[in-house]
């Protein structure tokens, strides 16, 4: 079910003044008055896993911010198989500016929640505010930065240090103290068997892998989903970092 919240305001908005997206978003960019011109033209949105934000060859007519949640993107191949390209966290842009179709699929992974708007808005505010145009091709190119290091993942880590980079990937952007607190605790967004795709596992590999992780004392597991690293140093040797 989708919930809409009108946030129109004669000021600042307030939603504005909170959101992840304000300050480390690439809304950051923009200056107060942008803001408030954008706010009128903005919508948000509440997902249930399982909702498909973007469909692959859709013709584009939105962008969203993302405010919480994990967003997963995938691509589909002519004879159904899919493959999992890539996850989105807040404060992540969701959307490709300058093209008129989407080239992947955007599901929510979890319950998300957006902040929404009409593409003609923001390509306009691309055009009148190099700052909003920076803050995307930074977002762009730390996006070529993470999946060349994620190449590195797939291409030549051995399954141990696949399933222990994943883990290690969801805590720093899921649990914002993980950086500070050398810990995280988080749910997992994926399911076994999406964790394996995205990771080119068998199911069968990645709960083994798992188990390891857990026996070793590394990481503990509750409800089949829960999970708490007491010490993210040593995921981050597991997973070869």
């Amino acid at each position: 079910m989708n919930l809409r919240q009108d946030i129109h305001n004669s000021d600042l908005p307030v939603v504005c003044q909170s959101c992840e997206a304000r300050h480390r978003g690439v809304c950051g960019a923009l200056e107060p008055h942008q803001l408030l011109a954008l706010s009128k033209h903005s919508s948000r949105l509440t997902l249930e896993p399982g909702t498909e934000l973007v469909a692959d060859s859709e013709k584009v007519d939105s962008y969203s911010n993302i405010l919480s949640g994990v967003v997963k993107l995938t691509k589909m191949l002519s004879d159904g198989r899919q493959q999992i390209v890539g996850l989105q966290f807040a404060p992540d842009f969701l959307g490709r500016p300058f093209r008129s179709e989407s080239t992947i699929s955007a599901e929510a992974a979890t319950e998300v929640h957006t902040c929404t708007f009409p593409k003609g808005v923001i390509d306009r505010m691309i055009r009148e505010s190099p700052g909003l145009e920076h803050g995307l091709l930074q977002q762009a190119l730390k996006e070529l930065d993470d999946a060349r290091e994620w190449m590195v993942t797939l291409g030549r880590k051995t399954a141990a240090e696949k399933v222990a980079s994943f883990l290690l990937l969801i805590a720093r952007n899921i649990d914002p103290t993980a950086v500070d607190h050398r810990q995280a605790t988080f749910d997992l967004p994926l399911t076994r068997a999406d964790i394996a795709d995205f990771l080119g596992l068998t199911i069968e590999t990645v709960s083994r892998q798992l188990t390891r992780l857990r026996t070793d004392g590394v990481i503990r597991i509750e409800n089949n989903r829960h999970v708490t690293v007491p010490d993210l140093r040593r995921l981050e040797v597991r997973a070869g970092s």
